[in-house]
């Protein structure tokens, strides 16, 4: 039986990584804290990775600091892929995100060096760059009576899609950089955030907010779209809403 270790496998999309490689009867190896593993360490990760022959690295951090994100994803890939060295892994795949490139924020910059990290290291990688989650609308809204959120252009995938795609790409041959993948529609993110809270019955008040300079105006104008005919998600915001709502 194939063995994916799930680097984050506790997750938003980790845990629908699981589900995925389970569905498949492969054999699924959750790392994460809970699990007594720690990337920033090490500690933990020889025994995990034992006869693993895949591993998926969906793991985050909650920060725009692009010091404290890089720190945080360097430290964390380096450990991970020496691990996967030593034990012989076949095949890193990484999840990224659509535009990192032509997006100048802080985290962005930390996930290019994540990246960076993983072309230049000893395992057979592929990266796959996916679009916004369709959850990312409840992620700008809060909890609050104000919801500031920023002028962005996205085409917004579902997490579930983003996790088959995953494994997809886990169980076949690395390919380097993978076609892009997206929802199947362009949506403003401030009129989602609006969309979302009258679905839950809660009208906060959704102030959009142009960021300023260079990196606001190309995320309004689409930096963060695919520029490829990849692999499109079937579920569409508003169908997420009904789902969820």
């Amino acid at each position: 039986m194939k063995t994916i270790a799930i680097a984050g496998g506790t997750g938003w999309v980790g845990r629908r990584v699981v589900e995925s490689v389970r569905r498949l009867g492969a054999e699924p190896i959750v790392i994460a804290r809970s699990k007594g593993i720690d990337l920033t360490t090490g500690t933990g990760l020889d025994q995990a990775l034992e006869g693993v022959d895949d591993v998926i690295d969906v793991t985050n951090i909650v920060t725009q600091n692009r010091r404290r994100a890089t720190a945080f994803f360097e430290t964390s890939t380096r450990h991970l892929l020496d691990a996967e060295k030593r034990h012989g892994v076949k095949h890193h795949v990484l999840l990224s995100i659509v535009g990192i490139d032509r997006v100048g924020l802080g985290y962005y910059q930390a996930k290019l060096a994540q990246e960076d990290l993983v072309r230049q290291g000893p395992v057979p990688w592929t990266i796959l760059r996916a679009t916004q989650f369709h959850e990312f609308a409840a992620q700008m809204l809060g909890g609050g009576p104000v919801a500031v959120v920023p002028s962005m252009l996205s085409q917004p995938v579902a997490a579930q899609d983003v996790a088959n795609e995953l494994v997809r790409l886990a169980t076949a041959p690395p390919v380097g950089m993978a076609a892009e993948l997206a929802g199947p529609r362009e949506e403003r993110v401030p009129d989602m955030a609006r969309r979302l809270a009258s679905a839950r019955g809660h009208q906060p008040l959704v102030i959009t907010l142009p960021l300023p300079g260079a990196t606001g105006r190309v995320m309004r104008t689409g930096a963060l779209l695919p520029t490829n005919t990849g692999p499109r998600g079937t579920q569409t915001f508003d169908q997420w809403l009904q789902e969820s709502t």
